[in-house]
């Protein structure tokens, strides 16, 4: 049900799902609004679907998240992306691909998803931008026009 959350690491399992606490009343504030924590404050979503993050996602999706993220609901090593953009925040979402080694160590719906997952998704070095392009497709995705 998430964005992205599993993947591949060395680190046991049960070492992120330990909640940990926020360093700042910002974070704290971030997870209380469900946007997890990371760089990404607020995100302005359009419509129609700009075309050109639709397909610039979609090309970052093959690349770097299809062998773990299936379109569908069918959970692989990472959850399936079917509805994503209607259960997150496009907030969260985002951080939760640019940030995601903190987003596991702080952000209780992460754990969650460790927890179903058994594997940590790899930090994939993706850029804000990018993100939001994947954001974008996922949007797509969940037949956003």
């Amino acid at each position: 049900m998430l964005a992205a959350s599993c993947g591949g690491s060395d680190a046991p399992a049960d070492s992120a799902a330990t909640p940990a606490t926020p360093s700042s009343n910002a974070e704290t504030q971030m997870l209380a609004e469900g946007k997890g924590i990371g760089e990404v404050k607020a995100v302005e979503l359009k419509t129609p679907l700009e075309a050109e993050r639709v397909s610039r996602g979609e090309s970052i999706y093959k690349m770097k998240c299809s062998a773990c993220h299936k379109l569908d609901g069918t959970r692989v090593v990472g959850p399936g992306w079917k509805d994503v953009t209607k259960n997150r925040k496009p907030e969260w979402i985002m951080n939760m691909v640019t940030n995601v080694d903190v987003m596991l160590e702080k952000d209780d719906e992460a754990q969650k998803l460790l927890e179903l997952c058994l594997t940590r998704m790899p930090n994939q070095n993706v850029s804000i931008g990018d993100a939001r392009d994947v954001l974008e497709f996922m949007r797509h995705n969940d037949g956003e026009k």
